[in-house]
């Protein structure tokens, strides 16, 4: 569709990508084109609500609409960091509220049991619009920071899964760290979206903190605890689908760079972000947009400049997967030509056609699997305990 970012199907990840996309150029000072934030706002139902992706956004939503809470949070995020869009995103906060769990959290889709993900993704949207998570309730439920807590693997916690947050409980009850959902709920639980700036610089190295009922400041602290201990053997964080024992998950590495600087500790932020620089390029070029923009939001976290990332011009290359920037003069003429010449380069490096790899295996599994797929649209894992 004119206005969106990326050729491949949009059926699972039009929303998500593109405010990804969006968000990653505002980030770095750019003007989105007017045409892809009217695409994004254009996706809007009439409840406030945001789908994965809608091919005739003319007709009204009806019950058949697949609408979702992290399609509609990621949306909030990018259009309220654009401005302009204020009655939209105050609409879709209004429907977010109103699909909280009395848990505090949100599902993947309204009525869901709530998960880590989901729930983060949610605090980032109430964030960027201005309410305060902590005051955001459903009747006398608990806060999305009650729900998140609830998901915090205490610091006993078995193995190397001290610290971590599940996505969400087992069947049983218990409690298995995820690394994909730790680094969503690292900055759930500091309040902070997915473009968070690096925190204060810890005075010392991370710890985890026992307690019987920690505060959202503390499970942020132990779950960055968790993401450096992983991180601690290798630069990179391991895929959790079945089939794919230790090859390495970009995407959610990149996530892991973002929370650990969002925390503080740029200093642990380092040597995954370094991993990223040299190894992320083929992944990038082949996985689309909304790679290109985690790598750009990772590079925003620590400080990075993402036009030198790895010796690519990451800025560029989201460019050349959309509409070009606005820009005026000679600006103008100057961006049509690099960005001409960033598609073709873009062209050479997406030799499957744009189609990215392993975008719809990756959502057979977690619907074969019966995962959350919430933030599989943008090309990571996240595995519901059994």
């Amino acid at each position: 569709p004119s206005g969106l970012f990326g050729r491949s199907d949009p059926t699972y990840d039009g929303v998500w990508r593109q405010s990804l996309a969006l968000l990653a150029q505002h980030t770095v000072g750019e003007r989105p084109a007017a045409e892809a934030v009217d695409w994004l706002a254009g996706q809007q139902c009439a409840n406030g609500a945001f789908a994965a992706f809608r091919a005739d956004a003319t007709a009204a939503c009806d019950a058949k609409t697949m609408v979702d809470t992290n399609s509609t949070a990621a949306a909030v995020q990018a259009l309220a960091a654009l401005g302009g869009h204020d009655t939209g995103t105050r609409k879709a906060v209004g429907w977010l509220t109103s699909v909280q769990n009395k848990d505090g959290g949100w599902g993947y889709t309204a009525g869901g049991a709530s998960d880590a993900n989901s729930t983060s993704v949610v605090v980032g949207a109430l964030a960027a619009a201005g309410r305060n998570p902590a005051e955001v309730r459903s009747g006398q439920g608990g806060s999305p920071y009650d729900a998140l807590v609830k998901l915090s693997v205490g610091c006993d916690g078995e193995g190397s899964d001290a610290g971590g947050f599940a996505y969400q409980p087992d069947k049983r009850g218990a409690l298995a760290a995820n690394a994909d959902a730790t680094a969503a709920a690292v900055l759930g639980s500091l309040g902070k979206g997915l473009a968070a700036t690096a925190g204060k610089a810890l005075p010392h190295g991370y710890t985890c903190e026992k307690a019987d009922t920690p505060t959202p400041g503390q499970a942020a602290d132990n779950g960055a605890f968790h993401l450096a201990r992983l991180l601690h053997d290798t630069p990179y964080l391991k895929s959790a689908l079945p089939g794919a024992k230790d090859r390495p998950d970009y995407g959610n590495t990149a996530d892991a760079v973002v929370a650990l600087a969002a925390q503080g500790g740029i200093a642990e932020a380092k040597k995954p972000l370094a991993w990223l620089e040299k190894n992320s390029g083929p992944w990038a070029a082949t996985s689309g947009p909304a790679a290109y923009a985690q790598l750009i939001l990772a590079a925003h976290a620590t400080g990075t400049d993402p036009r030198a990332f790895g010796g690519t011009d990451l800025v560029a290359r989201l460019g050349a997967t959309g509409p070009a920037v606005q820009a005026s003069g000679s600006e103008a003429s100057a961006g049509t030509k690099k960005n001409d010449q960033e598609n073709e380069n873009h062209k050479k490096d997406k030799k499957d056609g744009g189609k990215g790899v392993g975008v719809w295996w990756i959502i057979g599994v977690g619907l074969v699997g019966g995962i959350g797929i919430g933030f599989l649209i943008s090309g990571r894992s996240k595995k519901q305990q059994p």
